[in-house]
């Protein structure tokens, strides 16, 4: 089973259990995938050419569907990566943070990144 498809399953399960440090991770990690995934604003459709804005009304295609853009796919690597960038993140947040007056956000930077790295360091991993 792929990395993000046991991020998408955990994350009812947190709900559920209202742990709030592995929702806030897990939304947040599985909403960098998708926005790694977009197009690009200027990316042009190889297939139909055509070009997301900046064209003239009617020599816009018709029909509904007709300018969508597949999405990009990422490799269960891709996905790995992102996650570790996430990780990474989020230690680097909680070192920068000044403990004495935000030791409480700090532990939750940490707490949200070990949710992450859980993940990581499950069997099936890249």
């Amino acid at each position: 089973m792929s990395l993000r498809t046991r991020m998408r399953q955990a994350l009812p399960e947190a709900m559920r259990a209202r742990d709030k440090v592995a929702v806030s991770a897990l939304r947040a990690t599985l909403a960098a995938l998708d926005n790694a995934e977009a197009v690009p604003v200027d990316a042009v459709d190889p297939a139909s050419g055509v070009e997301p804005r900046g064209s003239a009304l009617e020599w816009s295609p018709v029909g509904a569907g007709a300018a969508e853009v597949a999405r990009r796919e990422l490799s269960e690597r891709g996905v790995v990566d992102i996650v570790r960038a996430e990780v990474a993140e989020r230690l680097d947040a909680a070192e920068r943070l000044p403990l004495p007056a935000h030791a409480e956000q700090a532990a939750r930077l940490r707490a949200e990144a070990a949710v992450l790295l859980r993940f990581l360091d499950a069997p099936g991993a890249v």
